[in-house]
Formats: structure tokens, sequence, C-alpha cells
């Protein structure tokens, strides 16, 4: 009788301390915050939540989309602590309606709206009204209403006057990551990107770049979700993206600080 009385002590009390030894093991995780971003911005942030990670022992999570549909995920509940836009648009957006921190918000990058054709087309443009040749019968931009790099496309064609001339040549994309992938399988062929994401494929080659003053400023402002509960955190994943350390793999990416003023010359650990 005493003895199995004993045993049962013994079992509760190895019970409590797997438990309290797992408690222990939980609050000794590495924070984590959730990053939402632009799907232009897929692999450069990519290469940054590992450095950061390994510098501020933080993980980092990613939902790459299209800003919109980003937008539209953030207006309906859905857990994020940073927004990053390839667009002023969708961060306009959530800071009406009062889902950004205040003042966290910033512009960080800018990239160049270019036009790309398969790496062994002979397809030439010189001028954007070369998108009526004949050897252009499918041209792809990222759907307007939803993808910046759409929208940016969109402007251009309208500052040409082309956007209602080649109607029938439109093909749309999800995001600009689809949009690149009509060019690189030969489904279309030319298609309207940033330069950046030329920078993840070996089958286009770049035939025309626009000239800044043919569209809007292409910027990428970075918020903080209001209802986010790692604030200090996200702050600070902020600033690391104007680092040297991220600024080289923006570069290398096909990225640059939209203002000279955005790099902030400080060593990461002045950033700890």
């Amino acid at each position: 009788m005493h003895q199995r009385i004993l045993s049962s002590l013994l079992y509760v009390l190895c019970l409590k301390s797997l438990l309290i030894f797992g408690c222990i093991t939980d609050t000794q995780k590495d924070p984590e915050i959730t990053v939402f971003a632009a799907m232009s911005l897929t692999n450069a942030l990519t290469d940054i939540g590992k450095e950061y990670a390994k510098k501020h022992n933080v993980r980092v999570s990613f939902n790459f989309a299209a800003s919109t549909t980003l937008q539209r995920q953030i207006e309906k509940g859905a857990s994020a602590d940073v927004f990053i836009s390839a667009s002023a648009i969708q961060t306009d957006a959530l800071e009406k309606l009062g889902l950004l921190e205040a003042n966290s918000r910033e512009d960080i990058l800018t990239n160049q709206l270019v036009i790309v054709a398969h790496k062994e087309s002979d397809i030439s443009i010189r001028d954007p009204i070369d998108v009526q040749q004949n050897a252009i019968s499918r041209l792809a931009i990222g759907q307007p209403e939803i993808v910046p790099a759409g929208f940016y496309a969109k402007e251009v064609l309208k500052h040409f006057d082309l956007w209602d001339r080649i109607q029938p040549q439109l093909i749309f994309g999800t995001d600009v990551r689809a949009t690149l992938a009509y060019v690189s399988t030969g489904n279309v062929d030319v298609a309207f990107v940033y330069q950046s994401d030329t920078t993840v494929s070996e089958q286009v080659k770049v035939i025309y770049r626009f000239p800044p003053n043919t569209h809007s400023t292409i910027a990428y402002p970075a918020a903080i979700i209001k209802e986010s509960k790692q604030k200090q955190i996200a702050k600070a994943y902020i600033e690391f993206l104007k680092t040297p350390t991220a600024n080289t793999i923006f570069n290398k990416h096909g990225f640059t600080y939209l203002s000279t003023d955005t790099l902030h010359q400080k060593s990461l650990n002045e950033l700890k």
C-alpha cells in the first residue's frame, strides 16, 4: 500500500518536472516576427532574414504575395508584424484604416521598370512604341489592380498612348514573378517587370529600361502593424534593412535605396 502511494507520488513529481522543463524550454525559444512583403522582395528579404536571425537571435518568417493581396489579408485580421509593399497605395489604404502603428512608416527602396524577353529572342525595343511590332503578339504585365509592377506598367503604356492599342496582346500575371515566368517559359514574347526580378532568372534578358519620369515613383514603404505584439523587434528589423549588410544584399538583387539618406552608417553592434 505504502509502496503504491510512494510510486504515485514519484510519478506526479516526475510529471511536474517534465512540465516545468517544457515551460522553460518554450520560454527560451527565440522570439519571432512575421513579415508580409511584396513578391518582388522574396529573394532579397529571405537572404537578409537569415543575416538578421544570425545577428539578433530572432526568427523571421515571411508571407510573400502581390501587395494588394497582402493588404487585404491584413485588413481581414491576418497576423503580421511588418508590412513592406511595392507601392504606397496599399500602405496608404492600411494607414487610413488605422491598421498601422503611428509614425512607423518609411519608404525604404526603389526599383526600375523594364521590358524583358527570353534570352534567345531576337526582339529589340528602342522606343516603347516598338511593343506594337509584329514580332510581339503576347505581352505580359501584372494585374494592375493588385500588382504594383502592373500598375506602373499600365501608367507607362498610357503615358505613351499605347494602353488601348495593345489590349488584345495583354496577358495578366497574378504577381510580378508569375509575369516573369510567362517570358522565361516562352508563353509570351515580352513582359514588363522590375529590374530586381531579372536577377532570379537566367532565361530572360532586359531589352528596354523605362525612364523614371514615365511613371509614378516606385517606392517600397515599410511599416509596423498596429496589432503586432513584437513592435520593438519589428522596429529593429526595419532599422536593419537600412544597414550596410542589408544594402549589399539589396544591391545584389537589383534594388537601390530610395534616398541616399536611407543607408545608416552604423555597425551591427549599434543596432543590437
